[in-house]
């Protein structure tokens, strides 16, 4: 087994198709065919179904890709750090929930690196997926955030897909709205204030918990609730039907303009925890490599303090 190959298998699980991935790798589709034929036969497991639609991974490619990713990642991680003159294509990826902050802070990071030796990937997903992402190496870091509510089942998923989660900081509840919502003038919002109004957020796919809510209170009572799957949909159905949603109150005026508000949430029930923790999740006793280090000093830096 080579690194080639192991760069090759990942090429073609990303892309799902020996076409794609011979175009992005720079090599002939027969030869990818036979070098994957090759470590088939080497390792005695089949590690693609084929169709005519393309290629998906079998269970023991699952896992197989799995663990090539995470030798990959290590082989660039030294040839970084100690071959200045490696001509090795560099990957970072980042997996968020949709927060204004991580895109601004991965814009940041990007700004410090030739894009010509680097391939960048940011992805705003589900919760379920950005733990999944992280867990398959996908992406190197998730950026999610825990609370009293979801806090033992996110843990625990965590920890079966072997990540740790790393504490950045703690923030209140607030109403994220459009400013010409009649509630946008008002210096704390409660429940009972925006009965009369639909609560937007984001999707988290069919049948999923609402652990995975990436909305804090998500266990609350809405009188109308109206789900969206990116940030742009959501933030216009704020302005066409003077919905909101509940956030943690970082919010990127450059990213997401100046027509909206975040106002601090009241509630009326003691027992109601609305402290969100916001931190990032990587693979168990992973060392960041020196993009991921950028990124994460790039997040701490938008919250104002330093590493």
């Amino acid at each position: 087994m080579t690194i080639q190959q192991i760069k090759y298998i990942i090429g073609i699980s990303e892309t799902g198709s020996f076409n794609k991935a011979a175009e992005k790798l720079f090599v002939s589709q027969p030869s990818l065919t036979s070098t994957v034929h090759d470590l088939e036969n080497e390792l005695g497991i089949t590690i693609f179904n084929r169709s005519g639609r393309g290629v998906t991974l079998t269970n023991d490619g699952q896992e197989f890709v799995s663990s090539a990713r995470q030798v990959y990642l290590n082989f660039v991680h030294l040839a970084e750090k100690y071959d200045e003159n490696s001509n090795i294509k560099k990957k970072f990826g980042v997996s968020t929930q949709h927060y204004s902050f991580a895109v601004k802070s991965f814009v940041e990071m990007v700004k410090g690196f030739n894009t010509n030796e680097y391939e960048f990937a940011i992805r705003e997903t589900k919760t379920k997926e950005v733990i999944e992402d992280v867990a398959t190496l996908k992406s190197e870091i998730g950026i999610l955030y825990l609370s009293d509510f979801n806090r033992n089942p996110i843990e625990k998923l965590l920890k079966l897909r072997d990540l740790e989660f790393h504490h950045l900081i703690d923030c209140k509840a607030y109403v994220y709205l459009w400013k010409g919502n009649p509630l946008a003038s008002k210096k704390e919002i409660t429940f009972n204030d925006l009965k009369d109004y639909p609560c937007l957020s984001f999707e988290q796919g069919e049948g999923e918990s609402y652990y995975f809510a990436e909305e804090i209170l998500s266990n609350e009572e809405y009188h109308r609730t109206i789900k969206a799957n990116d940030r742009a949909s959501l933030l216009n159905l704020m302005i066409g039907l003077n919905g909101y949603t509940l956030c943690s109150g970082i919010i990127c005026e450059e990213l997401n303009g100046s027509d909206y508000i975040a106002v601090p949430f009241k509630d009326d029930d003691g027992d109601i925890n609305r402290v969100m923790k916001i931190g990032y999740i990587t693979k168990k006793n992973f060392n960041l490599s020196l993009i991921g280090q950028k990124y994460i000093g790039e997040v701490k830096k938008y919250f104002g303090f330093a590493d």
